[in-house]
């Protein structure tokens, strides 16, 4: 059987669908999986198990309609899918499963104008269940050929000799492997996931202070991230605890490093989701309009999330700006659930 999954958007998305691949392999061994995605965040999927072959498009071909149609026809075209998963079921993406109306199973979201497209529908998330639990769902209608068993766990495939050569990077950098050492998203890429600045150096300056030998690394991206990541480390007064030019210059070395962390801490995004699927216990702040329900899966790896929706209803959310729901979330709320968190994983 030859499966089609595709999933484009960002690369935290990606990294929780992989839980989807990982049930179609657990129920459909024999069967091989393509995977659709960004080209940009591929090689962090590269060699994982509950994929057979990536399939990338870059930001051009898929803003450049003649182009992506061409494309997207040489590959059902050149492969005949039995299953085509469209996990976004857009405009554009539900080209997949248009092109290829012979495919017994054309698996989407139910949306008013896909249902030419998809003979099996899934509908919508919600804000009740979590990302990796609907993700599965797109496995359910294969139930007709054989029970499903969810697999709720999402993966990378990082190696030995990644982690191995990250762990040699970090000794060179001063880090102490023998000590505990957490991750601190500091900043994000879009300015509206970003916890106040303010707030958060208060809550590092508690967190080095209650937890002296924990060491700390800031994860950031060149340009107004690192600006604003060193910004903090100088508010700080630049303490020993705090490793700032300790960086992953990659997706995958970011993962690797997640093999030595003890405990994730910041704004929610794809670096959480890489620690994650590392097996790093996270706490994130999430952003308003983010539910945590939905983007802080629950399995066997510790994980828990600070929202606006702690502090206020939905009702009263609705009549907040971001700004103000924000600040719902407060500097001590978070301090004590970090510290609360901290002694419970250690």
């Amino acid at each position: 059987m030859n499966i089609l999954v595709v999933r484009f958007r960002q690369m935290g998305d990606a990294i929780l669908a992989t839980a989807l691949l990982n049930t179609l392999r657990h129920n459909f061994p024999e069967a091989r999986i393509d995977f659709v995605l960004n080209e940009s965040i591929a090689p962090l999927f590269s060699g994982h198990p509950s994929i057979d072959r990536i399939l990338t498009f870059s930001d051009d071909e898929r803003h450049r309609p003649l182009v992506y149609l061409k494309k997207v026809w040489s590959i059902v075209r050149h492969t005949r899918y039995d299953v085509i998963i469209d996990m976004r079921s857009t405009v554009n993406t539900m080209l997949f499963a248009l092109l290829s109306p012979r495919t017994p199973y054309r698996i989407g979201v139910k949306k008013g104008y896909t249902a030419l497209a998809f003979n099996h529908p899934v509908g919508h998330c919600g804000n009740s269940r979590s990302m990796v639990d609907y993700d599965t769902q797109f496995a359910q209608p294969l139930s007709k050929l054989r029970p499903i068993q969810p697999v709720h766990r999402f993966t990378l495939p990082i190696t030995e000799e990644e982690k191995s050569a990250f762990g040699t990077y970090l000794q060179g950098q001063g880090i102490d492997l023998q000590k505990p050492v957490m991750l601190v998203n500091v900043t994000a890429k879009l300015a509206a996931k970003v916890w106040r600045q303010d707030r958060m150096v208060w809550v590092l300056r508690q967190f080095l202070q209650s937890f002296p030998h924990y060491q700390l690394i800031f994860n950031y991206a060149p340009g107004q991230e690192e600006a604003d990541a060193r910004q903090i480390y100088h508010e700080l007064g630049s303490p020993a605890q705090v490793f700032i030019d300790v960086q992953a210059r990659s997706s995958r070395q970011l993962a690797a490093m997640g093999h030595f962390m003890t405990l994730f801490f910041g704004n929610e995004g794809g670096a959480r989701h890489i620690m994650h699927a590392m097996g790093c216990p996270t706490l994130a702040i999430c952003a308003p309009g983010n539910s945590k329900t939905v983007w802080i899966p629950q399995d066997d790896v510790p994980a828990q999330g600070i929202s606006p929706d702690d502090f206020a209803t939905g009702e009263q959310l609705a009549q907040m700006s971001p700004g103000q729901q924000y600040d719902l979330i407060t500097k001590e709320e978070v301090w004590r659930r970090l510290r609360d968190f901290t002694l419970q994983i250690t």
